[in-house]
This record gives C-alpha cells, structure tokens and sequence, in this order.
C-alpha cells in the first residue's frame, strides 16, 4: 500500500508539474514573459523534475533583455540539469548575448561530446532537434543535418514544433525560401497558435511576396505582440517603405519588452543614417552592442539596410566592421562581396568565392559563382569612361550601338543636371534572365524588371522580341539613375529616382516612358494615388503589377508637376540638399510649399490630366458584364445610347474582323483612333486597322495607318517591320533605314531586318553600312549564307580584294553551283572589276 500510495502520489505532481508546463508555454508563446520568469523561478526552487522550466526561464530573461541574469541563471541550471542536451545550447545563447563567446563555444563542445556517446535513435526529438542545431552552428554538413536529425525528430515525434522550426530557419539560412515556407506551414498545420512559425513563414516570403509576409506577421502578432522577430521584420519593412516614423513606432514597442535588443538598436542607427540624424548613429549602434561587444550581426544588419538604400559604400564599410569582429562571419561576407560588386569593384568575385568554398550550401553564394563563371566570356567594350560587358554575339551585332547610346545619354543628362562624370561607369546586359537576376538581387527571380542601376553599375536583360520593350529607352532611363544617384550620393527615395528617369524617357522622346492610360485615368479618378510624403510605399507591395507600373506613372507626374510649378533648378536644388543628408519631405517644403498643399495642388493636376484623356472618349460601359463574348445586339444597342463608348466600339471593331467583314470595320476603326490617336495599348486599333486596308488590297491606306501608329509607339515592331517592307518595294530606301532604326532600338537580332537595311545602304551608295549590316547578317546564321557572302564579295571587291575572294569562296563553299559566284571569282582572280 505504501509503495502504491507513493506511486500514486508521484503521478499526482507529475500531472500537475505538466499542467503547470503547459500554462507556461501558453504564456510564453502569448508574451507574458515576466509571469514565465516567476513561474519558472518557482518550480525550479521546488525542484521540478523537467528541464523545460530552465528553458522558459532562460528564454524570458533573454527575451525582456535580461542578458547577465540570463548567463547567471545558465551557469545554475547547467548544474541542475548535467545530462540534458538542450540546456547547454539555451547557455550558448546567453553565454553569447553576454559577449562570453568561448564559453558560448564550449557550450557547443559540451553537447558534441555528449552526443557522441548517445545512440541517435534513442534520443528524444528535442534533444535531436538540439544536436542538429549545434552540428550547424559548428559547420555540419545542412542537408545531412536535416534528414538525418530534424527530419528524423518530426516523424518520431510530429508534434515536436521545434523540429519544424528548425528546419524552416536551415532553409533560411540557406535561402531555400521554398523549403522554408513548407517547413514553417507543416508547422502551422499543427501548431497554429505558434508565433515563431507564422514569423519563420513571414521571412520566407520578405523577397517574393510582402503581402503574404505581411499577413503571417499580423497573424505572429495577434497571438504575441511582444513578438520581437516579428516586429523587427515589420519595421524592415516600414524601413523599405520610407515610413521611418511608423519603423521608430515598431522599434519602441520592441524595447519596451527588451531595452537592449541588439538588433533593434541597429535598426534604429539605420534610421539615424537615413534621416541624416547624425548624432544618433553611434549612439545608437552601441546600445546594440552594450553587452557583447563585437557581436558582427549588428553591423551586419546596419550595413545590409543600408545597402537596400543603394548606400553600398556605407554598407561596405558596415561589413567590414562586423568582420573585424569575425573574419568568418559568412552573412557579412557575402554581403560585401555583392556591396563591391555593385560599386563596381572587381574584388567581390574572389569574396563571392571565399564564401562559397566555406559553405557549399550557401545559395547566394553559389549563385554568384556559377554567374562568375558565364561572365568571364562576356565581350568587353569601352569609350572614354563607360564600359559595356555582354554576350560577346550580341556585342558584335548591337555592341557599338549600346555604346553610342549611353555616350549620348551621359552628354545630355550630365548637362542638364549640373553633373561632371569622369569616373567609371559599367553596364552588364545579360541574354539570360536568371543571370541578370542573381547579379542584381543575388537570387532567381526578378521577373518584370529589364533594368536596374547601383549608382555606377546598370545590369540590364538584353533586348527580347517578346518583352516588346524598347531597349534604347530602357537604357535612356537606367542612366538618368546614373547621374541622379551620383548627385545625391545614392541617398533620395525611390520616387524620385524613378520618378526623374520616366520623366526625362519623355522628355527625350514623346514615345518613351509611360503616358495616361484608360486604367491609370480610372485609378486616378478613383482616388488610387498615393500621398507624396508615402509615394516610395507604393512601390513595396503593390496589389498587382499595374498598380507597380502605376507607381512608376505617378513618380512621373509629380516629377512633371514639380518641374512646371516650381522649375528644373528647384528639382537640382532638391537633389543637392539629399545628397547633403536631408530628408526628403523636408527638402521639399523647403522649396516649394508645405506638403498639405503640394499634395492638394499635385492631385488637382493628375486629376486634370486624367480628365484630360481623349475628351471625347465615353468611358462608360455596361455593367455586370459577365467574361468572354459579348452579345452583338448589346454592343449595337449599347452604340446607340453612346455613340463615343470606346469599349464598344472596341468591341464592335472585333465582331466584324471576326467575321471578316473588313468594310464594316472600317468605321469603328477610324472613330477609335480620331477620338483616341495616342492609345497604342492592347486592342488597339491602328493594328487592326492595317490589317484591314491589308485584307482589302489598299496598301497606301494600310501604310497611312502605319505611320500614324509609330508616331504614338516606341514599340511597334509589327509596323516598323511591314513598313521597312512597302519601302522597300517602292524603292524608298531612306526610309527604310528610318524604320529599320527604329526597329533595332526594339530588337537589334533580327536578321531579316539588317538585310533590309543593308539593301537600302546599298542602294544609296553606303557601301560602309551595308558591309556592316551583311556582316551581322551573318553573324545571324542566315538561311541564305551563300547570297549574303556573295553581295559582301560584290561591296568589298575595290576596298579589300583580298576579303572579297574570301568571302565569294565561302559563297562558292555553300552553294557549288553558284553560278554569279563563279563569274565574280573569275574576275577577282583576273584581278578585273564585276
């Protein structure tokens, strides 16, 4: 009875030590962290048996910044619990918090010893969650670590939420942000209410999707709003945004959990910098390291923040800073090594590469390595200070012309902004996607973006047939950021920059950059623009793509408007003052007028401009309108009530083309293009159009509505191309080297289009242009080499006989039998002319 009744008794205060456990967690994960420590305190006074109190109590102190009691209260619990694993790596954190890393790495020791006597299978989940974690922090190799630990601890233990987390933050670590978003949701599955797995899923999405990052951060938050990882990646964000207020607000709640968190300071010294609030940076910074005194990831984070403001400079300098405290610390490495490659420093390879042979599993790392790899065959071409880097085919097709281009800008641009650019300036443009993507943002991905420029660095995907984008404009665009950023020392708000390089694209060219639009008209006129003071917050996590371009469109029209009310100088005099540190809604009162009425003024002229659109134009249309064709007695009945109504029109244009009934077509046709000449977008009618003069045999109408179409488009392609061709036939030979132009500022790879014009140059007695245009013809692997090599033969023979016979022998060498071929070779060799 007696040894039943102790059973039993033990039972008793077993149940009530685990309901008590249970509590505690609920409280911890909730943030209640003081009544977590005075509970812990307690059981472990009463000699609770379990070792999850030591680790709540570990975990409060460190979470309310309590760092010396926390290492204080390791040192005890150490003793308290000898044989456990996963006390010592919570003493890791202390001891390191501390500053005390040796014995934060004798910690680490302490549980590879112990864990090299135990039989893996054996251990309890948690234990071999906290092996794994150690093998990491030591170097082990990641994926080993997560089949054989992390992954082994869920399937014996599935509700072990730590084997998740710790195979979701591995993934992060190793920016596997796929990998860690299926780690943190099998998590949230089973463990809804765990804060630290909505975080984790929140992180894996802060590059892709700041939408979905933003509701798993609400959902960490409502559980927990002391959440401190949680509310750091929201200030990020507010940081990203240029919402420093809303950060600091973010920040304050942080410390007023945890007065000394280390990363929280640092964020705040980042603020410091970028509102030119410099007699808070270095205090800032050292709060963040009070306690460990070189701790890297404090100037790590400063310098990485500060790198997405393309400060690269400051951020290098950041990074060096936290590897003076560790040479090896891998974050800061990698970082500076995509920081000097951005300022256009060479080093960052080898750096990239250091990186790499130390951690094989680094994605970033192996990235820029294997991009390294493609690069080093990269044609290079330079003139006086500019340097272009790309695929060395296409450099040898359109190299010259990229050149003559960016000359032309940094002349104009220079100029025009008070700007003296004798240094270096570089661009890369990359036939590959992915590989434009991992130059400029270290990853895959970046789809949307044809170019981007660091300050005295462009990246750029080289022109595609399919993008439709005018390449010249792109690059007109990308160096305005060149001149823009040197003059502010890279420290202005996106808006602006973006805003300035979309409004000088127009300003060089009506058809460049981006005008009103029937969707931008309607966002304007329904209230969708964004308060200047918070403009570079549109562009960091837009509903949808349009509302990205929109951003763009709107930075322009202020820019304009600024430039109409206020003058260029005004716009130069801002620039100054940015570069001089000062904050830009600041800068800005200061020149023009308070923000209150600058925003009032700039929405009453957007919204003039909106109005302004095809006045004629009835934008109204019928409603609830269900996907797919509409109903021709609709349209008919709709046409009457609104004989302007531009979507049906649209709509009734498209019903007769459908059914080939191009007479019909015509009316619409010609009513859309007089009530709306400049909309080029989709549907528009100029292409119909043309194609129904086509149809119908009326090819000087069909060439009319050409012409008028790439007065309006920068892009046009599908005209300049039909037009080359009707110039052609008609002998007009100029104006096919006009439109074969502007078809290569589209896309400069066509073949047919540089044998139109090498035609035409011939014709008009250009012998120099139609030799260069044949060569890139054949660079172009015609299907036709024999003819292409036989007309290079003809334009060569009394420049360069020697070139001419080459070239008639490998006509000869394609087509045997050519029988023109053969006469010119006869002459050659006679030494006659043809």
């Amino acid at each position: 009875m007696g040894v039943l009744s102790s059973l039993v008794g033990t039972g008793l205060v077993f149940s009530a030590e685990t309901q008590d456990i249970e509590v505690v967690r609920q409280l911890y994960k909730q943030g209640d962290y003081t009544q977590c420590i005075d509970m812990a305190n307690a059981a472990i006074s009463n000699h609770e048996s379990s070792d999850e109190w030591a680790h709540v109590l570990l975990d409060a102190l460190m979470a309310t910044g309590q760092y010396e009691e926390a290492g204080a209260a390791a040192m005890t619990q150490l003793r308290n619990y000898r044989r456990s694993l996963s006390i010592p790596l919570a003493a890791y954190r202390a001891f390191q918090s501390n500053g005390q890393t040796d014995l934060a790495k004798m910690m680490l020791q302490q549980i590879y010893r112990s864990a090299s006597i135990r039989e893996l299978g054996y251990m309890p989940p948690q234990d071999q969650v906290s092996v794994g974690r150690t093998l990491l922090l030591l170097g082990g190799e990641p994926k080993l670590i997560l089949d054989e630990f992390f992954t082994r601890a869920q399937r014996k233990d599935p509700n072990c939420v730590d084997a998740y987390l710790a195979a979701g933050d591995l993934a992060l670590a190793k920016q596997d942000y796929e990998l860690a978003a299926a780690q943190f949701r099998r998590a949230l599955e089973r463990f809804g209410d765990e804060p630290a797995a909505h975080f984790g899923l929140a992180k894996a999405f802060y590059h892709s999707d700041r939408k979905t990052m933003l509701l798993s951060l609400d959902a960490a938050l409502l559980i927990n709003s002391h959440h401190a990882e949680s509310l750091l990646l929201l200030a990020e964000h507010q940081i990203d945004a240029e919402d420093y207020p809303g950060a600091e607000t973010l920040l304050k709640r942080l410390l007023d959990v945890n007065p000394w968190h280390p990363e929280a300071w640092a964020l705040r010294c980042v603020i410091s910098h970028l509102t030119n609030d410099v007699y808070k940076i270095a205090p800032n910074r050292s709060r963040g390291l009070k306690f460990w005194k070189d701790n890297p990831s404090v100037d790590h984070l400063i310098g990485r923040k500060l790198s997405q403001k393309y400060w690269f400079a400051v951020g290098a300098q950041y990074q060096e800073k936290a590897l003076a405290f560790d040479r090896e610390y891998a974050p800061a490495r990698a970082q500076l090594a995509e920081d000097l490659l951005r300022l256009g420093d060479e080093k960052g390879w080898a750096l990239a590469d250091s990186v790499y042979q130390a951690d094989q599993y680094n994605v970033q790392a192996y990235n820029m390595v294997t991009l390294r790899d493609h690069m080093v065959k990269f044609a290079t071409l330079t003139q006086d200070n500019l340097t272009v880097r790309m695929d060395p085919l296409e450099a040898k097709i359109y190299g010259d012309r990229v050149l003559a281009l960016l000359k032309r800008a940094q002349t104009h641009l220079s100029a025009k902004y008070g700007l003296t650019l004798d240094k270096p300036v570089t661009l890369e443009l990359f036939k590959n996607q992915q590989d434009f993507a991992v130059r400029t943002f270290g990853m895959p991905g970046g789809d949307g973006y044809l170019g981007v420029c660091f300050g005295d660095v462009i990246t750029a995907n080289s022109p595609k047939l399919e993008l439709r984008s005018n390449w010249e404009a792109t690059l007109w665009h990308e160096f305005c950021h060149v001149v823009t950023l040197n003059l502010t020392n890279n420290k202005m708000p996106r808006w602006l920059s973006e805003g300035l390089s979309v409004y000088e694209e127009r300003q060089h060219d009506a058809t460049w950059g981006q005008h009103m639009t029937p969707q931008y008209r309607t966002m304007i006129l329904g209230g969708d623009l964004t308060p200047i003071s918070h403009l570079s917050g549109a562009f960091m996590s837009p509903p949808t793509s349009v509302h990205m371009q929109f951003a763009y469109y709107e930075s322009s029209l202020v820019v304009e408007y600024l430039v109409n009310e206020y003058g260029m100088d005004v716009i130069k005099t801002i620039l100054k003052d940015l570069g001089d540190g000062e904050e830009i809604n600041g800068v800005i009162e200061k020149h023009t007028t308070s923000m209150d009425s600058l925003e009032q003024g700039f929405e009453a002229f957007a919204r003039e401009q909106a109005e302004a659109l095809a006045k004629g134009v009835d934008w109204e249309q019928p409603e609830n309108m269900l996907p797919g064709p509409v109903n021709t007695e609709v349209v008919t009945q709709w046409l009457q009530d609104h004989p302007n109504s531009f979507w049906a029109l649209t709509q009734q244009a498209g019903q007769f083309m459908a059914e080939t009934q191009w007479e019909s077509a015509k009316a619409p046709l010609k009513r859309l293009i007089e009530l709306y000449p400049a909309y080029t977008g989709r549907g528009h009618a100029y292409a119909m159009l043309a194609k129904v003069h086509r149809e119908l045999d009326e090819s000087e109408d069909e060439q009319a509505v050409l012409v008028q179409w790439t007065q309006y488009s920068a892009d046009a392609t599908e005209a300049y191309y039909r037009l080359m061709q009707m110039n052609a036939t008609e002998s007009r030979w100029d104006r096919v080297l006009e439109e074969g132009d502007r078809y290569l500022a589209v896309y400069p790879l066509m073949s047919e289009v540089h044998r139109l014009m090498a035609r035409a140059a011939q014709a008009l007695d250009r012998p120099d242009e139609a030799v260069a245009s044949y060569e890139i013809v054949l660079t172009l692997d015609p299907a036709d080499p024999a003819q292409v090599h036989y007309q290079l033969a003809r334009l060569l023979v009394d420049k360069d006989s020697a070139r001419a016979k080459r070239h008639v022998l490998e006509a000869l060498a394609d087509a045997p039998r050519f029988r023109d071929a053969h006469q010119l070779l006869l002459q050659l060799s006679r030494g006659g002319t043809p």
